[in-house]
């Protein structure tokens, strides 16, 4: 697949759980998975932030992300993609965001309360080695 056909369909309903979570954490980086089947986003699992310094970097709770991948596996369905929260930085991957992505399959999200008004939300993808920004449709509940 080439970069030009990368994209990523985000149900409306999981892009608003995922601001939310964010909203609810403004100091906070939040962190999350999304599941899919068949390549259609399913389901948004948060994930406590154990970092020390939380409000510049996001460590996945070992334990809560382990349950959530025996979920998404118990439920047939992949790992689609990784999400945090920027609270005081634009929604672009870091240096240590890049150096710590596990998971080159799965998609980035991120989103930054660094904003006025609105929330900031963008998808990226690990493309020989370094994330390449995604675009990001928003499907609307009749899709």
């Amino acid at each position: 697949m080439t970069t030009e056909n990368h994209k990523l369909q985000l149900p409306r309903k999981l892009a608003n759980q995922i601001l939310a979570h964010a909203q609810q954490n403004p100091e906070t980086e939040i962190c999350g998975l999304i599941s899919s089947k068949n390549e259609h986003a399913l389901c948004y699992y948060p994930i406590p932030n154990t970092a020390d310094n939380s409000a510049v970097r996001f460590q996945m709770d070992e334990q809560a992300q382990i349950e959530a991948m025996k979920q998404i596996r118990e439920h047939h369905e992949e790992l689609l993609a990784i999400v945090h929260s920027h609270p005081h930085s634009d929604a672009i991957p870091s240096a240590l965001d890049e150096q710590d992505h596990q998971y080159p399959d799965a998609y980035y999200l991120i989103v930054s309360l660094n904003t006025t008004g609105v929330l900031d939300l963008r998808a990226f993808k690990q493309i020989e080695g370094h994330f390449q920004p995604i675009e990001l449709i928003l499907e609307h509940p009749s899709n």
